[in-house]
């Protein structure tokens, strides 16, 4: 893996939010969600750097950031796009939608376009199973979609 946060981005890391915490009960959930906020992920270079100025294993960071699904390893997209898997959504065909949504990013379920733009994130119920099958962009839920409907809904982001 390639390294993702420079030298002086780290420099700033240790200063605007290890230092900020280090006082703290427990300070390294606030720091790997800091961490998560400013890069989009937590990345292997910034786990060491936190293990180093911490004094915390990076065993454990490791296990903690790969433990709670709000961290991830690799930035995310502008835009997650999740396509509800749930029993409802699945039995009205969301599988449809997946293949779909791959075949127009030309990308697989559970990562990220070469632009950056989109993260196809796996999604289980959004709890919106009356409206099934259901895709979940950012904050918005789109219901009863089609495979026709996605090219259209993508255009919504691709266009922004």
């Amino acid at each position: 893996m390639g390294v993702y946060v420079s030298e002086r981005l780290l420099k700033e890391f240790k200063v605007e939010v290890i230092d900020q915490y280090k006082d703290s009960k427990s300070p390294l959930m606030q720091v790997l969600q800091e961490s998560q906020k400013r890069y989009g992920c937590v990345p292997e270079e910034v786990q060491e750097f936190i293990s180093k100025e911490m004094h915390v294993s990076t065993a454990k960071i490791n296990g903690v950031v790969s433990f709670y699904s709000m961290f991830s390893l690799k930035p995310s997209g502008k835009h997650i796009i999740g396509v509800c898997t749930g029993t409802a959504c699945y039995v009205k065909g969301s599988t449809r939608l997946v293949e779909r949504v791959e075949e127009l990013l030309d990308t697989p379920y559970g990562s990220t376009t070469s632009d950056g733009l989109f993260t196809l994130a796996p999604t289980r119920c959004v709890g919106d199973c009356s409206k099934a099958p259901v895709i979940m962009i950012d904050d918005k839920i789109y219901g009863k979609v089609t495979s026709d409907d996605i090219p259209r809904i993508l255009a919504e982001y691709q266009n922004k």
